[in-house]
């Protein structure tokens, strides 16, 4: 959905939280109402038993009432939706909303009316109960049927509207490509380039860290508390906002480079997944562990495939990531002491030698790891023929 970001007036912004405590609210009663199912009991009410509770309520609760019910109403929505992806085992069973961290509504309906441009840099968008509201027309604004409108942790306010844009088209000549997805290099391809997602800069990093100790002598609920959460918050968005940046970008140059992008079937949430244990199996490397899962998660390996998921719908292959860093690129011989470091592949047969994350990557545009019927190797792969390399791809 494309983003823009939302400018209020300070009396308009008292609004906007008005609807987003109304719809989080809202939110929160249906998961207390799911929350008491148990098999053998009467199923949990649906959206329109709740559509009804919901009007009993704004007529007993004038502050309530004082809220738009489009809001609220679309609130209930997205929770059902979202217990219908969890039945379908598509999404995680939908929890409770905290205020500061869950804070955005959805709004339906939208008439062309209702958005108007003012000129080249600015427009405005209608927002019941608020009304007319100020954004950045950063880029054209698609012909969308709703919206949703939301604060993140920094106060920064923005409106998404609900479209699919199209998909880019590749070249059409059959150029493949392989990606390998890495911490020291966060996207290598088979073409020999490199891309590394931006990061803050050692001074910021310094000063995460002495706001993180800042906040721990913090008393709970003092202001001294409130401003160090701020200037963490500001922080961490500047760091986010430079990621998805660059997701988009890397995304949209390969999508438009290549016919077909080969990259690693990773499970990055399992792999990013806390290796403390429990309290009688606990687990070992847990602070190393965890240095390697931020690492991970700065990198943005889920933002890049799922962008070029979202642009290239059917280029995308994904290989088992099986030995694709100790294979061989122009040989085919595999072994682990074929990779001499982090940076250095030099093979053991032929002294082939290359940067280890572009030979992985060429591999992958190889799709080496794949069988012939687009299954999963079951062992160790064998050693091939000699094959020329695939750096020129």
């Amino acid at each position: 959905m494309p983003r823009y970001r939302l400018l209020p007036s300070p009396a308009q912004t008292v609004v906007l939280r008005g609807h987003c405590a109304h719809a989080r609210y809202v939110w929160n009663l249906a998961v207390e109402q799911q929350s008491w199912w148990r098999p053998g009991r009467k199923a949990a009410p649906g959206w329109n038993e709740q559509c009804r509770q919901l009007t009993q309520a704004r007529s007993e609760h004038a502050w309530l009432a004082a809220g738009s019910v489009v809001v609220q109403q679309q609130a209930l929505r997205d929770f059902s939706q979202a217990m219908a992806n969890y039945r379908a085992r598509t999404h995680r069973k939908p929890t409770w909303r905290k205020s500061g961290r869950n804070e955005g509504f959805r709004i339906v309906a939208l008439r062309p009316s209702q958005i108007r441009r003012l000129n080249r840099h600015w427009g405005q968008v209608y927002i019941p109960k608020v009304g007319w509201v100020r954004f950045r027309w950063s880029r054209a604004v698609p012909a969308a049927k709703s919206y949703r409108v939301k604060m993140d942790r920094v106060g920064r306010w923005h409106v998404a509207f609900a479209a699919i844009p199209a998909p880019i088209e590749g070249p059409g000549k059959g150029k493949v490509v392989g990606v390998d997805r890495g911490v020291a290099v966060s996207a290598a391809l088979s073409t020999g380039e490199m891309f590394n997602c931006p990061r803050l800069s050692v001074g910021r990093q310094r000063r995460l860290e002495l706001l993180g100790r800042k906040l721990a002598r913090a008393k709970s609920g003092s202001n001294r508390r409130a401003r160090a959460r701020l200037a963490i918050a500001r922080l961490k968005a500047r760091e986010v906002d430079a990621r998805r940046d660059w997701a988009e970008k890397r995304t949209t140059e390969l999508a438009r480079r290549f016919d077909v992008i080969r990259v690693e079937d990773l499970r990055v949430r399992g792999m990013t997944r806390s290796a403390k244990g429990s309290i009688d199996n606990p687990g070992r490397g847990v602070r190393a562990k965890a240095v390697l899962n931020r690492r991970i998660l700065a990198s943005g390996w889920g933002a890049l495939v799922k962008r070029l998921e979202q642009k290239a719908p059917g280029r995308i292959d994904k290989v088992h990531p099986a030995y694709t860093s100790q294979r061989c690129n122009a040989c085919g011989h595999v072994a682990s002491e074929n990779r001499k470091s982090q940076a250095i592949f030099t093979c053991a047969a032929c002294n082939f030698t290359c940067n280890a994350d572009v030979n992985a990557a060429a591999n992958i545009a190889a799709g080496h790891a794949v069988t012939a019927r687009g299954g999963l190797p079951l062992g160790r792969p064998v050693n091939r023929e000699p094959q020329p390399a695939l750096l020129s791809a």
